[in-house]
Formats: C-alpha cells, sequence, structure tokens
C-alpha cells in the first residue's frame, strides 16, 4: 500500500495544477479567441454595428436574439480610444467594457446615464487623457466594448439601428 502514496500524491498534484492552470488561462483564451474574431470582421478600434444575431451567424456563444449589439475590439498600444454609446430613445441599452481576462471593466446602461448618452476615454495606466474626461483605466490593452440595445419588437431593428449607428469608437486624437 505505501508504494502508492508516491504516485497518488503526484496524480493529485498533477490534477490541481491543471485544473489551476485551466481556470487562470480560461479566460485570457477564451477572450483572445473573441477579440481576434471580432476585430478580423471589423478591425480594431471601431465600432460595427451586426445585424439579428441568428445561430449561423453568431460570433459569440449564446448571444440574444431580442438584443441589437455593436461591437468595438479595441487595442490600446497606440494611444487612448474614445467611446461613445448614443441613447436608443424607449428602448434598454447598456454599454459594457471588458478586458482581455473577461472581466467588466466598466458598464453603464440607460437608467445609469438616464437617456444621456455615455462616453468613456478607455486608456492604459501610463496613459493621459484631457482632464476632465471619465476615464477607465483598463488593466491591459486589449479588450472589448459591447453596446446592447434590447429590440421591443424584431420589425425595429432598422429603426434602433439608426440610433446604434451614432455610437463609436475611435482613437483620442493626441495633443
Amino acid at each position: 500500500m505505501s508504494r502508492w502514496i508516491g504516485p497518488l500524491i503526484v496524480a493529485v498534484l498533477a490534477a490541481l495544477a491543471a485544473w489551476y492552470t485551466t481556470l487562470a488561462a480560461a479566460p485570457m483564451v477564451i477572450m483572445d479567441r473573441a477579440w481576434e474574431q471580432l476585430a478580423a470582421q471589423s478591425g480594431f478600434n471601431r465600432m460595427a454595428h451586426g445585424p439579428l444575431v441568428t445561430a449561423e451567424s453568431q460570433t459569440i456563444v449564446r448571444p440574444s436574439p431580442d438584443l441589437a449589439y455593436s461591437v468595438c475590439a479595441f487595442d490600446l498600444t497606440q494611444g487612448p480610444l474614445r467611446v461613445h454609446a448614443h441613447p436608443v430613445p424607449g428602448h434598454y441599452w447598456s454599454l459594457t467594457v471588458f478586458d482581455s481576462e473577461t472581466n467588466v471593466a466598466f458598464v453603464e446602461s440607460d437608467r445609469d446615464s438616464k437617456g444621456a448618452p455615455v462616453e468613456v476615454i478607455l486608456s492604459t495606466a501610463d496613459q493621459t487623457v484631457p482632464g476632465g474626461a471619465r476615464k477607465v483605466t483598463m488593466p491591459g490593452a486589449k479588450g472589448v466594448a459591447l453596446l446592447r440595445v434590447l429590440l421591443n419588437d424584431r420589425a425595429e431593428f432598422d429603426a434602433v439601428t439608426g440610433y446604434r449607428k451614432q455610437s463609436y469608437c475611435q482613437p483620442l486624437k493626441q495633443p
């Protein structure tokens, strides 16, 4: 029996190491893959206003068919990024910014902004932004900004898209 204790301890330690590595690495791997797919579709540092999601067209796992999505895969290596979410009257909408490990760095909805536009500047800790700007300091250079608008009826998608197209991501002009 005692000769099995050593190999059993090694097996348990290896299983624990594999489990921990999977938990630690999975968010980065998932987000990196999603970021690459989104950037390949529309580039980075610009907002893409997608069509209604279907099972055949989904980029992200389990998107809601009742939401209109606008996505901005961003890379802050060249400087800060302005993200502007335009209000969509009569609809719930939200802007969520995810970092490279799928953590939420910022979220605000129409209920928080009371129907006003939401504008933030995404930057890394070492980048400067103009005074008075709403700065969101990102832990890394890559991430995704996601604008979601809840549709009351799928037939209103085109009308809602007119408002969504007023939302944007753009590099902050440096002085």
